[in-house]
């Protein structure tokens, strides 16, 4: 298990990628070609259904991930939508994440379902492109602002965020298209078992208590730390639900991580 301490976050001790990076660089390659295949499948229909992301459908909630590749594939593409969000939140007050997102919704609101596949499948792979280059130098320093999740702050490392982060947040989203949708949520060990890994090595750190937790379906496991913890058993996708805020956690699955 990762040992982890209270300064970890700080400004002084930023958080880091904790899996080996050609493993994330995998997971980031197969998750962009993972959602690209999962919304391929929508009928007409289904891109107007609601989603549990507040006031984004279906449609927009893909261009959201096409927004977000697209920021990770080019320094200038980051910068440009970078600074847009920033005078949009000096307009309007409104968080920085917030207005990032927004921004990738509100470019691509008059594109077709079609044209934001045919995006997704050109700028999935761009995007991993990208990020597998980015220098150690760059990767190892701190983001220029604290990061806010939920009710905490915390600093990070910009690897933490291109190479774990970038990729939770589209799987998270393929896992909501497809509670929208209905469609069936493909999953392997050897791929969201291993994000999944991830996502509960970082939460036990994090909470830095004993527990025992199992979880079911193709990409859960069992995990354990000391004696005398919490016990949980559940879903190895609802786990990670109740960890975004997506789902509501008692007791040790109220500990958030970032998604």
């Amino acid at each position: 298990m990762i040992t982890e301490t209270t300064e970890i976050g700080s400004k002084k001790h930023p958080r880091r990628i904790a899996i080996e990076r050609s493993v994330a660089m995998r997971l980031a390659r197969d998750e962009y070609a993972r959602v690209a295949d999962a919304v391929v499948g929508f009928s007409p229909d289904q891109w107007m259904l609601p989603t549990e992301c507040p006031g984004w459908d279906v449609r927009a909630m893909v261009a959201h991930i096409c927004g977000m590749a697209a920021m990770a594939s080019a320094p200038w593409e980051l910068a440009r939508q970078t600074v847009k969000a920033g005078n949009a939140v000096k307009r309007t007050g409104a968080a920085q994440i917030d207005a990032l997102t927004g921004l990738q919704v509100s470019e691509r609101a008059a594109r077709t379902p079609e044209e934001l596949i045919a995006e997704l499948r050109r700028i999935g792979p761009k995007a991993a492109r990208a990020r597998r280059r980015t220098p150690a130098f760059i990767r190892n320093r701190r983001l220029p602002e604290e990061q806010s999740i939920e009710t905490m702050s915390e600093w990070w490392t910009i690897g933490y965020l291109m190479d774990v982060v970038l990729t939770r947040d589209p799987w998270m989203h393929r896992i909501d298209l497809s509670r929208a949708t209905g469609n069936e949520l493909v999953l392997t060990q050897d791929h969201d078992g291993v994000i999944v890994d991830d996502v509960v090595r970082e939460w036990a750190g994090r909470h830095g208590r004993p527990y025992r937790l199992h979880l079911t379906g193709p990409a859960g496991g069992t995990w354990s730390e000391g004696d005398g913890g919490e016990e949980i058993e559940l879903d190895a996708i609802e786990f990670c639900r109740s960890l975004s805020g997506r789902a509501q956690g008692e007791g040790l699955l109220r500990t958030v991580v970032p998604f």
